[in-house]
């Protein structure tokens, strides 16, 4: 993709990929930001870009390196805080592109951080258990000089977890001399983790899901759902959903398609998944689908929960939703999402539909702060009042200004954003 921005020299001008997108979208809203559009190119530049090389020995004695980075986008508003994805085709544009979206993620949802992403160029099923720890560890030194509790705080994304996040923990503190639980979010619960937060970015698709549910008209009881990705994220809001009687009629991973008209058994799904590492050879499907067809079939709502720019204009058309939850970041390209508009599909966005997993790595970071825990009924009752009252101050923006739910998060975000920038003003 092309783009009409200053490309800064260590991108390729003609393939900026995710990061393009992006700034389509912070153009979109400029427009709407009034004085505070003078320091909207604050919200072009990631604060900070940090390349790293990852070298570890493998298991049979060779020498391997890797590309590691982490990106600080702003930090206005407190310290950075996103995940780190292990995938082959992570790129700096792309680690660029999510730490941006989350500066607008924590902002929209009002959550006081700043925005930030990390990331190894690796394929992580090609390692075994010994090299991803050694990786891991020897990422988190490189990458120590500037992440820490009250710097940029890491947490889970693509293909890592929870024990990932203990490595990280643990290499960190043996670096500082000292235990240092606030440095990630998404640890284990022995290491300072929180109740709830392995669910808490999938069941935050489905809270607001519900809400825009209600807004459309859709009836959750009885609604069918497709999901694009079945891991945290998509399994989890599809268990949701089918818990509150939806049929989930079609699943698609990296494994293939699944179909089932009458609604497919979401937990015995779940187990086969946690079983085989993907949908495919599931024995309940009624039928498996070719993946251009996932697109084309017909639900009342959508939930890509995979990667980035899924849903584009070669597709939007055949898309068949009242309703696309965003689970994954950054599914929908603008030309999709102008598609989409015309014709009348809401699409949640990934800034508010997904930030469940952040907010509730807020509520982790802040328990360890202080040494004392909350109780799993807590956090979801508060993860359910933010991510409510956050769906609803978009709403009330969208229809104020007449704007799309994505433009409108970005103008309550961006001002945020903007605002904090101004009252510090730059320094020197």
């Amino acid at each position: 993709m092309s783009s009409n921005h200053q490309i800064p020299s260590y991108l390729t001008p003609h393939a900026t990929g995710p990061w393009n997108v992006y700034l389509e979208q912070i153009d979109r809203v400029t427009p709407y930001l009034g004085s505070l559009s003078r320091w909207v190119e604050t919200l072009k530049r990631p604060k900070r870009i940090l390349v790293v090389d990852v070298p570890i020995e493998r298991d049979d004695g060779t020498i391997a390196h890797f590309e590691g980075y982490r990106v600080q986008h702003n930090t206005s508003r407190g310290p950075g805080k996103g995940g780190v994805r292990f995938h082959q085709d992570v790129t700096l544009s792309e680690v660029m592109a999510l730490s941006a979206w989350m500066t607008i993620k924590n902002s929209a949802v009002n959550v006081p951080y700043g925005g930030a992403k990390g990331g190894i160029r690796v394929d992580p099923k090609t390692l075994s258990r010994g090299e991803l720890m050694r990786m891991t560890r020897r990422y988190t030194s490189e990458i120590g000089i500037i992440i820490g509790p009250d710097k940029d705080i890491p947490a889970p994304d693509v293909n890592t977890n929870e024990q990932t996040m203990a490595w990280m923990m643990d290499t960190y503190s043996m670096n500082e001399g000292r235990t240092a639980t606030g440095v990630v979010t998404g640890k284990p619960i022995s290491l300072g983790g929180s109740l709830g937060r392995r669910e808490a970015t999938g069941r935050g698709v489905f809270v607001v899901g519900c809400e825009a549910a209600a807004k459309k008209g859709v009836t959750i009881a009885g609604a069918k759902i497709a999901v694009q990705g079945f891991g945290n994220v998509g399994g989890i809001a599809a268990r949701l959903f089918a818990e509150a009687g939806s049929k989930v009629v079609a699943v698609q991973d990296h494994g293939g398609t699944i179909f089932h008209s009458n609604g497919l058994d979401v937990p015995k799904l779940l187990d086969h998944v946690a079983a085989n590492g993907s949908v495919a050879g599931f024995p309940g499907a009624e039928a498996v689908l070719p993946n251009e067809e996932f697109w084309k079939v017909q639900c009342d709502i959508l939930i890509p929960a995979a990667l980035e720019q899924q849903i584009t204009e070669a597709n939007a058309n055949h898309i068949t939703a009242k309703i696309i939850l965003e689970g994954a970041n950054g599914p929908t390209t603008p030309e999709a999402d102008d598609i989409l508009r015309d014709r009348g599909v809401l699409v949640v966005p990934d800034v508010i539909a997904n930030a469940g997993g952040v907010t509730v790595s807020y509520f982790e970071w802040v328990q360890d702060f202080s040494s004392y825990f909350w109780t799993e009924d807590e956090i979801n009752n508060r993860l359910t009042r933010i991510m409510k009252e956050a769906f609803h101050s978009v709403w009330h923006v969208t229809e104020d200004k007449n704007v799309s739910l994505r433009t409108a998060a970005f103008i309550i975000a961006c001002t945020r954003v903007l605002q904090a920038r101004e009252v510090r003003g730059l320094y020197p």
